[in-house]
């Protein structure tokens, strides 16, 4: 038999889910996340067939990395210099509370550290990109099939209600174009909810909002180097020496070649959608794999990190939007 043969089958029911999930969301609306999510859950019963599974597994792994890395195309280091020093100083700091609290909230709620860094940088950097980045990094054992599914889940409601409600909360307190692109920027999970809630405002605080969210999502690279320091691939060994994993390296490198201008627009553009297709199917095949019975065990405790984490990354934003950017 043919090597790649092993993996035709599961790779298959991942790429027709995620496409009918894909349908879905283009004709009525809805999150592609949350379409990936809901598809792949209502066929988690598949991932009793074992043939399936080494497709599966290559779609939430493989395919989940290289997409990781091909994010990369839509940020330029000229991006983060254009916030100016209060402005990128505050992103960091918002990301870095957000995170540290998360992992502080899960070992309040009983859940481990790793499950609350889970939590934190997707909460803290770019909503499920950064959940199934994190899940990569830390790897299955410490980060269950399951807890990432209910992670995505509750990050793609969390984002859909922020993009409707904060457009009308950054209103309410009077804010600016480039204030209200601030926060709405540095506070949404997701990409795509943080820039329509930016221009859902406004064209400036639009164009503001997409600025200070792909910092953010440059943020996801060192704040994945941190975690790794914490949390070494072996949990009971102290790290010797330190090595990135490839996809992170990945993720730099090309962030870095696109800086200087090398990657043609007409490129970058193919390999922007080329990492939302990835993404979006290693989520399919990530529900599809994830056991039901185990998403309800701990009951709303999990989601209540999200939610808490949440509303620390608003707050802040408000501060900073506030204080720190000019009206």
């Amino acid at each position: 038999m043919i090597r790649g043969s092993v993996y035709a089958p599961g790779l298959a029911v991942a790429t027709l889910a995620t496409l009918a999930a894909a349908y879905v969301s283009d004709h009525y609306g809805a999150p592609l996340t949350l379409m990936c999510l809901l598809f792949g859950l209502s066929m988690s019963f598949l991932a009793e067939d074992t043939r399936l599974e080494p497709g599966l597994a290559i779609a939430s792994r493989t395919l989940l990395r290289w997409g990781i890395v091909l994010v990369a195309t839509r940020i330029t280091f000229g991006q983060i210099v254009q916030l100016g020093p209060a402005a990128l100083l505050a992103v960091v700091a918002i990301v870095a509370i957000t995170l540290s609290s998360s992992v502080f909230l899960a070992r309040r709620f009983g859940f481990s550290g790793a499950f609350g860094a889970l939590c934190g940088g997707a909460v803290a950097i770019c909503g499920a990109s950064a959940a199934m980045a994190f899940a990569s990094l830390l790897g299955e054992r410490r980060t269950p099939q399951a807890q990432l599914t209910l992670v995505l889940v509750g990050i793609s409601a969390m984002s859909t209600l922020a993009m409707t409600v904060y457009p009308i909360l950054a209103r309410h307190l009077h804010f600016s174009d480039v204030q209200a692109g601030f926060m709405l920027g540095a506070s949404i999970h997701d990409v795509a909810q943080s820039l329509g809630a930016g221009y859902s405002f406004s064209p400036a605080a639009g164009e503001n909002a997409a600025i200070v969210k792909l910092t953010r999502v440059a943020l996801l690279a060192p704040a994945m180097m941190v975690v790794a320091v914490f949390f070494p691939k072996d949990p009971e060994a102290r790290i010797s020496t330190f090595i990135l994993p490839w996809f992170v390296v990945g993720f730099f490198g090309l962030a870095a070649i696109n800086s200087f201008g090398l990657i043609p627009a007409v490129v970058a553009e193919g390999s922007s959608k080329a990492a939302a297709a990835l993404l979006a199917c290693a989520v399919t095949a990530t529900g599809i794999r994830s056991n039901m019975k185990s998403l309800t065990e701990h009951g709303l405790r999990p989601l209540l990190i999200i939610v808490i984490a949440t509303v620390i990354a608003l707050m802040l934003s408000i501060l900073a939007a506030k204080f720190l950017i000019p009206a």
